[in-house]
C-alpha cells in the first residue's frame, strides 16, 4: 500500500493508493496545534478491514440504488443487493480497489492523481470505466476532482467519503452547521428516495440558518442550490476550525454517524438516479467525460 504526502502553507495531506483514500488532512487550530480533520487509521493496513469507507473514493455509483439490477436501454445488468439496496458500488467498489499512482505535483499548488480502470461488468456495471481522482491543495482549500470516461453506455456517480472531524470532542452536538439548501430528497425504506423533493424549512432538516447540530442525526440527501456558495459551512467553537464546501454536483448527502463523532459531506448526484427519470441523469456515453469538482476550504473563526 503506497502512501503519498503533499503539503502547502495551510495543509498536510496524506493519501493512499488503496481506494484513493484520504488518510490525513492536517490543519492548525486556533491554538496553533495540528488537527487531523478527517477520521482515519494510523496503520494503512487497517483500511483493508474497514466497513465505513473512511476517506475513500466511492463508485461506480455512490449512495444507494434500489433493486438488484440496472436497466440501460434494452439490456439488464445484475448488481449486488442487500435487503433491496445496492450501496456504494457493490461489495468491492472503487473504495476497495487499488489505484495506480499517476502523478505527484509539487510547488505552490501541489497535487496527487490516482487512476483506475474498472473493467466491463465489474460489480455488474457495463463498460470499461477509466477513473481519475486528483487531490490538490490550493491555498486553504482541498480541491477534489473525480473524472471518468467509458467505452460504452454506463452510469457513474463518484464521491469522496471523508468523515470530517474538526476537533477531538467525543460527540458532534456542539458543531455549528449551515446548509444553503432549501430542499432535500424524501427517503423511505432503506433510505431510498421516494422521488419527491421536499422543503426543509421549519423542519429538523433545516440548517439554512447556522445552528448547532445538537441531537439531530442526519443521513440525508440535500438538493444543492448552485446560486448559493459555499453550499456548506461547518465549524467547531472548540478548535475554531471552520470548513466550507462548494461543488458542481446536484446533491450533498450529509451523514452524521451515531457512534463516530464526525460528519460527512458526500457531493454527488441524486441517490437511486438510475430509477428516477426526473432526477439528474447519471448516464455516461462514450466520448463524454464525467466530472465531479468539489472544494473543501478551511480557516479559523475569528
Amino acid at each position: 500500500m503506497k502512501q503519498v504526502t503533499i503539503k502547502n502553507d495551510f495543509f498536510e495531506l496524506t493519501t493512499l493508493d488503496y481506494g484513493a483514500i484520504v488518510q490525513k488532512l492536517m490543519f492548525r487550530d486556533k491554538q496553533g496545534k495540528p488537527v487531523n480533520c478527517v477520521v482515519g487509521f494510523e496503520d494503512p493496513e487497517e483500511y483493508l478491514e474497514d466497513v465505513r469507507f473512511l476517506g475513500a473514493c466511492i463508485g461506480r455509483f455512490a449512495g444507494r440504488i434500489s433493486g438488484n439490477h440496472l436497466r440501460l436501454g434494452d439490456k439488464t445488468y445484475p448488481i449486488n443487493s442487500e435487503k433491496g439496496v445496492h450501496l456504494h458500488g457493490g461489495k468491492k467498489g472503487l473504495g476497495r480497489r487499488t489505484f495506480n499512482l499517476s502523478e505527484v505535483g509539487k510547488g505552490k499548488e501541489p497535487f496527487v492523481t490516482y487512476e483506475y480502470l474498472s473493467p466491463h461488468l465489474e460489480e455488474g456495471y457495463p463498460g470499461n470505466l477509466k477513473v481519475k481522482v486528483t487531490y490538490q491543495l490550493i491555498g486553504n482549500g482541498l480541491k477534489i476532482t473525480h473524472k471518468a470516461t467509458t467505452d460504452q453506455l454506463t452510469i457513474v456517480n463518484l464521491t469522496n467519503h471523508s468523515y470530517f472531524r474538526l476537533d477531538q470532542e467525543s460527540c458532534p452536538d456542539h458543531l455549528w452547521l449551515q446548509l444553503c439548501c432549501k430542499k432535500r430528497l424524501k427517503t423511505g425504506s432503506g433510505l431510498l428516495p421516494t422521488g419527491e423533493l421536499v422543503s426543509v424549512t421549519d423542519t429538523e432538516y433545516d440548517f439554512q440558518k447556522a445552528r448547532p447540530l445538537g441531537k439531530t442525526r442526519l443521513d440525508t440527501p440535500y438538493v444543492v442550490d448552485q446560486e448559493s456558495k459555499p453550499q456548506v459551512i461547518a465549524w467547531s467553537p472548540v478548535s475554531g476550525i471552520r470548513m466550507q464546501v462548494e461543488t458542481n454536483q446536484p446533491a450533498i448527502v450529509v451523514f452524521t454517524p451515531k457512534d463516530l463523532p464526525s460528519i460527512c459531506f458526500e457531493t454527488q448526484n441524486f441517490p437511486d438516479a438510475p430509477n428516477h427519470t426526473k432526477f439528474p441523469s447519471c448516464l455516461l456515453q462514450p466520448g463524454e467525460t464525467y466530472k465531479n469538482e468539489s472544494v473543501f476550504s478551511f480557516d479559523l473563526v475569528p
